[in-house]
């Protein structure tokens, strides 16, 4: 693992590698080292610690040949100095056996290559124990899976940073206070965990899909990550069918469906220059014709079932929009009816914004203008960028650009992605 800096790099690239590298390995680090060290506190301070090491050296004597291999050995190491002082070392050496030994190295580039999924996997699940509150269990997942800030997951939930940041410490807490073992629960547990654990791969997916802040509006490492665990959770529920075949969890498919169904899209979703591109202006002849016919065979499964879940009915409804072969086929009614079921299967002033737009497609702008007045009263969305910026469309589509403009500035102080400010400001300029 030693240090190499062939070309002579410079220390801002390094920097920017290591940056890169910690947001897209930063959870299969943390994983790995879990698993070498049996200590979720231990194990996530550690990797900061290996982390900070690196940015110190990179710079001066160049990335690793395999960085990732480098962070989880200096992590290790990290982690049974701590567990010395602490006076734990031989308790978690009895415990994990030769792996928590100092002195016996593990092959860790054999372990970062071959087990990374797994790993993964057994992470969200030691997150996802039931013992914890939901929301705790999926924002702990989504801040060590991924390395997610606060922040970003504090803008998925809705809520204060601060508040976020209470509920992590706290399940912290209560898995080093209870032993969690770090492992995938036999079968029999598996359905207690099974929403949280799906709700940690759709986050996961959200954030890549359309990310919270930063200068691209993708984070495709992020999106097969999701749809690689998401495969690995249908294989994991799979029971038993009809001879000779297994049959998929249906939620576990309708996510894996809406996963697949989304990414087909990809390609299109952004020009050239990184700029957003509408759904109703994206190439449809670029879109992945193989992931959508993956997603809607998987999305036939979701809906089979007799009381169709969240993510069956998110499923049909970005079916609906793949099977259109323009944007004018598109079936408006039916997405709108889909909205519907859902809301009323999970309520959420998201869904009922996205049930808004649906119905003003379907049904004209005013009508889904008077929706979206009913949410703005009720101030759920005060701080959501995508509430003003469907507002803002609307009102621009009924001739209102005054009151359009206005609205397109809050969406413009809100969002946090620079593909999206340049998008609003386009707009913004337009109704000038």
């Amino acid at each position: 693992m030693a240090a190499t800096n062939a070309g002579g790099g410079t220390g801002s690239s390094a920097g920017s590698a290591l940056e890169r590298l910690t947001r897209a390995e930063y959870g299969r680090v943390l994983a790995i080292v879990i698993r070498l060290v049996g200590d979720f506190a231990v194990a996530e301070e550690a990797v900061s610690e290996a982390l900070a090491v690196a940015a110190e050296r990179w710079p001066r004597e160049g990335e690793p040949a395999n960085p990732r291999a480098w962070l989880v050995a200096t992590a290790r190491h990290k982690a049974l100095d701590a567990l010395r002082r602490a006076g734990r070392l031989e308790r978690i050496r009895r415990e994990l056996g030769r792996e928590a030994e100092p002195h016996v190295e593990p092959d860790v580039d054999e372990m970062c290559d071959a087990a990374i999924p797994d790993e993964r996997l057994r992470l969200i699940f030691t997150c996802c124990h039931p013992m914890l509150a939901l929301e705790a269990q999926v924002a702990l997942a989504l801040r060590t899976l991924c390395g997610l800030s606060t922040e970003e997951i504090a803008r998925a939930f809705l809520v204060p940073p601060a508040t976020l940041a209470q509920r992590i410490v706290r399940a912290k807490r209560r898995i080093a206070e209870a032993r969690v073992p770090y492992e995938v629960p036999p079968p029999e547990l598996l359905p207690e965990r099974l929403g949280a654990v799906l709700a940690v791969v759709y986050l996961v997916f959200n954030e890549g899909y359309a990310a919270s802040r930063g200068d691209a509006l993708l984070r495709t490492d992020l999106c097969a990550e999701a749809i690689r665990l998401g495969r690995l959770v249908v294989e994991l529920l799979r029971g038993p069918a009809a001879p000779g075949g297994r049959e998929a969890s249906p939620e576990a498919a309708g996510l894996l469906a809406l996963m697949l169904l989304h990414d087909a899209r990809r390609a299109t979703r952004t020009d050239e220059g990184g700029d957003l591109v509408l759904l109703e202006d994206q190439d449809r002849s670029r879109w992945d014709r193989a992931q959508i016919e993956e997603g809607l065979a998987l999305a036939r499964v979701a809906l089979a079932s007799p009381r169709p879940g969240p993510y069956a009915l998110q499923a049909a409804i970005a079916a609906e929009h793949v099977r259109a072969a323009h944007v004018e086929a598109t079936d408006w009614a039916a997405i709108a009816r889909h909205y519907a079921a859902l809301a009323a299967l999970r309520p959420s002033p998201v869904v009922e914004l996205n049930r808004a737009v649906a119905v003003a497609m379907a049904e004209g702008p005013a009508a889904g203008l008077a929706r979206l007045d009913e949410l703005e009263r009720a101030g759920a969305l005060a701080g959501y960028h995508h509430f003003w910026s469907a507002k803002a469309d609307l009102l621009r589509r009924l001739g209102r650009r005054p009151d359009a403009a206005d609205a397109y500035r809050r969406a413009l102080e809100l969002a946090a992605t620079e593909p999206e400010r340049r998008f609003l400001a386009r707009r913004l300029a337009e109704m000038a």
